[in-house]
Formats: structure tokens, C-alpha cells, sequence
């Protein structure tokens, strides 16, 4: 049987990295397009260009079956148009190609008050960037019905796994582990859903070896793993092998640091999806990827610290 090709899409960004290495290691031929290939990914090939030139997305995603869309932009450059943009170039580089584009989507797209979030779920924005991941999601759908590409959406939580524990891992959870203190984001009891990022690759590339048997527009939501904040806290301490002070997030500096910082502001706006319970469901999802897809809870967050500590002591 020939082999299938993916192209990713920002290839060295967090998801299109785990997208990379879950393609390769399902038997895909992949390849990589974005500016420089900072994140090499062994038995892949990688194409440099700028993934806002049409002619430069086309010729990239010339022979492939699947086009994995991991591009991203800085949570300040969101607005203005500017992520439409974006994705409007990726929709006129596959026009009419019939190609199947697997985007991510986010929680951003439902209201604090949505307990559990399902596929089937309205979807009702709470907060500006919500209303434009709407936008480009209405985008997609318009493709997918005009009979230009097929769409698979595939909605997860947080990110976190080797190699991207430098956000809420890093920048928060971990920010004083050398003080000896670890932040919870919120209340303790409070349950949040978060997903993995090698499992969450190699779930972009079991949808895309159904996708013949879905229908041209699909939106999938990855559970990944619903705890609260308390249980990452412990995992987060049986990865290290050691104990630290918990202490609650002191969302405070992040405000005042956002006074002057666009991105930490647009973090700080962010707060109600912690303080809030959101469950990512979707038992259809679940049956298609088969039971005991996941990685053992305590076993990603461990493979997580470990890399972030041995990250810090390379310096």
C-alpha cells in the first residue's frame, strides 16, 4: 500500500512538532514547512518557507494527502484581522484541492458557564479571542460545504509534554521550583482538562487515517485528562521526587506586568478558563481512538518535569 504524505504547518511549534512525530511514527511520510527547521524531527523531510505566501503553502502541500495545520500567533497578535489572514492563506493554497486540513481547536470558542463541552455544544465565545477562534472555525466550515477540502477539527485543553514545558509548566506551575514553591493556577478542587501533546499527535494522525469514513466538516473534542488542580500538583511533585511549598498563583503580577506587557495581558484575561470548570467530552472521539490510547496521567506529567529540569540544568 503507498505510503500516505502530510505536510504540518508550523512545524517547529509546539503542536505541529507532536504532529510531526505522531505522523512519522504511524508509517506517514511527513514534511515540515516553516521559516527554519529549529526542531528537526528524525525520518521527516522539512521545506523552509513563510506559511503567509500562498504560492509557498501550495507548492509545500503539492503531494500531500493530509495538510496538519499547527500554525500559531503570539496572544497579542491575534486581533485586527491578523489570524484570519492567516488562515485564509492556508484555505486559498488548498482551494479545490479536496485535501484534508486538521486544524486545532480550542475551548476558547464556548463560555465559562459550559460545564461540559461537547461537539454538538453552541458555541458562544466569552471573550474576544473566543468570537475570532469562532471566525476561523465559520471559515473552515464554509470550505468544507463549498466542497473545496475536507476539515477535521480536533479541540483539545492545555498543552503540556516534553519539549513544551515552558508555558503554564515552566512560565507558572514551576516558575520558583529552585525557591522550593510550586503555584496552583486555581482553587485545588477545581478540575481542568488538559491535553498531551504526544498523545494529542498521535490523534491528528488516527482521525486522518479515518478520515474517508467522516464526513467533509468533523469537530472532535479530546478529552486528554480531566483533573484538578490539586492532582497535577501532586503529580507535578512525584515527577520531581521531591516536595515544594504549594502556593496559589499570584495572578496579581501577571496583571501588573500586563501593563506594560500585551502578552501577559491577554494571559490575564484568560484567568476564567482556570477558574472554571470546562470538560472537553466526546464519546465518539473516544470509541475511534480505542481504549488505553492515553498515556498514564502521572507518567506524561513526569516525562514532562523530567525535561523541563534536565532543560534547566543544560542552562
Amino acid at each position: 500500500m503507498r505510503k500516505e504524505n502530510v505536510t504540518v504547518l508550523g512545524s517547529n511549534g509546539h503542536l505541529g512538532h507532536a504532529a510531526m512525530v505522531g505522523f512519522r511514527d504511524a508509517g506517514w511520510a511527513v514534511t515540515g514547512l516553516a521559516r527554519r527547521n529549529r526542531k528537526p524531527v528524525e525520518g521527516t523531510a522539512f521545506r523552509a518557507g513563510d506559511a503567509d505566501d500562498v504560492a509557498m503553502v501550495k507548492a509545500a502541500i503539492k503531494d500531500a494527502d493530509v495538510v496538519a495545520h499547527g500554525l500559531h500567533l503570539r496572544y497579542d497578535r491575534w486581533g485586527n484581522g491578523r489570524a484570519e489572514r492567516q488562515l485564509q492563506v492556508v484555505l486559498d493554497a488548498m482551494a479545490g484541492s479536496g485535501k484534508t486540513l486538521m486544524f486545532p481547536g480550542t475551548i476558547y470558542n464556548y463560555r465559562a458557564t459550559d460545564r461540559t463541552v461537547s461537539p454538538d455544544l453552541r458555541q458562544s465565545g466569552e471573550k474576544p479571542r473566543g468570537a475570532i477562534r469562532i471566525r476561523l472555525e465559520e471559515m473552515l466550515r464554509r470550505a468544507a460545504e463549498a466542497g473545496d477540502i475536507r476539515v477535521i477539527i480536533l479541540r483539545a485543553g492545555d498543552f503540556f509534554g516534553p519539549g513544551n514545558a515552558d508555558e503554564w509548566f515552566g512560565q507558572a506551575m514551576l516558575m520558583d521550583a529552585a525557591k522550593g514553591r510550586l503555584y496552583h493556577l486555581a482553587d485545588r478542587k477545581l478540575r481542568h482538562s488538559w491535553a498531551y501533546l504526544p498523545d494529542l499527535g498521535r490523534a491528528f494522525a488516527r482521525l486522518a487515517e479515518q478520515r474517508k469514513g467522516l464526513t467533509p466538516f468533523e469537530n472532535f473534542h479530546f478529552a486528554g485528562y480531566w483533573v484538578s488542580h490539586g492532582q497535577i500538583m501532586e503529580a507535578i511533585q512525584a515527577g520531581l521526587g521531591r516536595r515544594l511549598a504549594v502556593r496559589p498563583m499570584p495572578w496579581w503580577m501577571l496583571r501588573v506586568v500586563g501593563l506594560v506587557n500585551p502578552v501577559m495581558r491577554d494571559i490575564y484575561r484568560m484567568r476564567y478558563l482556570w477558574d472554571n470548570e470546562m470538560e472537553l467530552v466526546d464519546p465518539r472521539l473516544d470509541s475511534l481512538l480505542g481504549q488505553g490510547f492515553a498515556t498514564p496521567f502521572e507518567a506524561a506529567v513526569a516525562a514532562t518535569v523530567t525535561d523541563l529540569m534536565a532543560a534547566r540544568a543544560a542552562g
